[in-house]
C-alpha cells in the first residue's frame, strides 16, 4: 500500500527533528572525509614523497573542483529539490573518498580529489535549502548555527578519531571506511523521506544552459556582496582546513595521535561560534531588533575576534597558541553561520540553492588559491607569518565590502 504524501508543513516535530538531524550528519560525514587527507598528511607525505607543494596543489585541485562545481550545483539542487539532491550528494562524495584507498600516483590523487572537491559541492546549497525548508523562519539562525557546530564536530572527531582508525585499516582503508559510513547515509535519508513531499523543484523545461538560470542572480548586488564576503572569509577557513595539523607540527613537533588534542580543541572553539552565532542572532531577532543590526552586527564582532590570529607565532606558550587559534575558528563559524542566514534573509526561495552555491563558488575560489599560496609560501621559508597576516584582515574587509554593496539589508518578506 502506499504511503500517504505529506507536505514538510505538515510533518510532526519530531519528524522535522529527524530531517534536521541527517543534514547535520551529512555535514560532519562531508568534512571527515576531505579532513582524512590533512589529518594523516605526515603519514601519507612520508609514504609516497610528498613535499609541501605537492601537498598545496592536491589542496588547491580539490577547491578548483569545488569552485568549478558550484556553478552547477545550485542549478542541480534547485532542480532536483531536496528529497532527492541530499541522497545523491551524499552518496557522490562517499564514493570519491573510498576511491582514495586505491590511489597511487600524484595523478591519480589528484583526479580523485577534484572528484571528491566536485561531489562535496552538493552539501552546502542542498544543506542550507533543506534547513530553509524544514525550520521555520525565526530558527533559521540557529539551524544554520547548529549545522556549521556540526561541522566543527567532524573537525573536532576527525583528528581524534582518524589516527586511531588508521592505525587499525591504514591510511588507505580510512578513506574507504568513511565513504562507507556516507552510503549507509543515503539509504536511511531514503527511508525516512518516504511520502514526504518538499517544496516543488524547477520547472522541468528549464535548460542547465539557459541564460535565465544565472543571469538573474548575476545582476543582484546581494549576490556580489555574498561573493565578495565568501572569497575573503573561506580563504582563511581553507587555509587553518588544510594547514593547521602541519602548523601544531611545524611549531610543537606533534604529529598522527598528539595532533588529536590541540585540533579537537581548536575546532571545539569552532562548534561555540555556529552556536553563539546562531543563538544570540535567534535571539536578538525575536527581541525586535532589525536583521541588518543583527547580521552585521554580529560579522563585525567576528572580524575584530580574528585580528589576533597573527600572535600565535609569538605566543612561545601552547595553551595560549591553541587559544587564539580556538578564537579565530569560533569567529569564523559565527561569521558563517550568519552570512549564510543573511542569503536566507535577502534571497527569495527560488534562487536560494544558486545564490548560495555561487558564493560557496566564490568561497572555493579564495580557498584555491590561498591553498596554492599557502604551499609556495612554506616551501620558500616565508613560514606562516605571511598568511595570518592576511587571515587577520580578511574578515574585517569582508564586512567593509557587505556594507559597501549592502548599505541596508532588505528580508525578502519585507519587499
Amino acid at each position: 500500500m502506499t504511503k500517504p504524501t505529506k507536505t514538510v508543513a505538515q510533518l510532526s516535530a519530531r519528524a522535522r527533528a529527524l530531517l534536521f538531524a541527517l543534514v547535520v550528519t551529512a555535514g560532519i560525514l562531508n568534512l571527515v572525509d576531505r579532513q582524512i587527507i590533512s589529518v594523516l598528511k605526515p603519514t601519507i607525505a612520508a609514504d609516497l614523497g610528498w613535499s609541501d607543494d605537492d601537498y598545496g596543489t592536491l589542496a588547491a585541485w580539490f577547491q578548483g573542483g569545488a569552485a568549478f562545481a558550484f556553478l552547477f550545483t545550485g542549478w542541480i539542487v534547485d532542480k532536483l529539490g531536496v528529497k532527492w539532491a541530499n541522497p545523491i550528494g551524499v552518496a557522490a562524495w562517499s564514493i570519491a573518498a573510498m576511491a582514495h584507498g586505491w590511489a597511487r600516483s600524484m595523478t591519480e590523487f589528484v583526479m580523485i580529489r577534484v572528484s571528491l572537491g566536485a561531489t562535496e559541492a552538493m552539501g552546502t546549497p542542498t544543506g542550507i535549502k533543506t534547513i530553509a525548508s524544514v525550520l521555520p523562519k525565526n530558527w533559521r539562525s540557529s539551524g544554520f548555527g547548529a549545522t556549521n557546530a556540526a561541522n566543527s564536530i567532524g573537525a573536532i572527531l576527525a583528528p581524534l578519531a582518524i589516527p586511531g582508525v588508521a592505525l587499525l585499516v591504514g591510511w588507505r582503508g580510512t578513506f574507504v571506511a568513511a565513504g562507507a559510513l556516507g552510503l549507509v547515509w543515503a539509504a536511511v535519508w531514503l527511508i525516512a523521506t518516504r511520502g514526504v513531499r518538499f517544496s516543488p523543484p524547477l520547472p522541468a523545461a528549464t535548460d542547465l544552459g539557459a541564460p535565465t538560470d544565472y543571469g538573474p542572480i548575476l545582476r543582484n548586488r546581494q549576490t556580489w556582496a555574498v561573493a565578495g564576503a565568501k572569497i575573503l572569509s573561506d580563504a582563511t577557513w581553507w587555509l587553518l582546513l588544510f594547514w593547521l595539523p602541519d602548523f601544531f607540527h611545524r611549531q610543537y613537533g606533534l604529529t598522527g595521535v598528539a595532533l588529536g588534542v590541540p585540533l579537537a580543541i581548536a575546532y571545539g572553539g569552532a562548534a561555540v561560534g555556529s552556536l553563539l552565532g546562531g543563538g544570540v542572532s535567534t535571539r536578538l531577532l525575536s527581541l525586535g531588533y532589525s536583521v541588518n543590526a543583527v547580521r552585521k552586527g554580529i560579522l563585525l564582532v567576528a572580524a575584530l575576534c580574528v585580528l589576533p590570529i597573527p600572535l600565535v607565532l609569538y605566543a612561545g606558550n601552547y595553551a595560549v597558541t591553541i587559544g587564539l587559534m580556538a578564537l579565530t575558528l569560533a569567529a569564523h563559524q559565527a561569521f558563517s553561520t550568519n552570512l549564510f542566514a543573511l542569503i536566507a534573509d535577502v534571497v527569495p526561495q527560488e534562487k536560494l540553492g544558486r545564490v548560495t552555491a555561487f558564493g560557496s563558488f566564490s568561497g572555493n575560489v579564495g580557498g584555491m588559491v590561498i591553498a596554492k599560496v599557502a604551499g609556495l609560501v612554506l616551501t620558500a621559508g616565508l613560514g606562516y607569518l605571511p598568511l595570518f597576516l592576511f587571515a587577520s584582515v580578511s574578515y574585517l574587509l569582508a564586512v567593509g565590502w557587505i556594507q559597501l554593496l549592502l548599505p541596508t539589508l532588505r528580508p525578502v518578506e519585507a519587499r
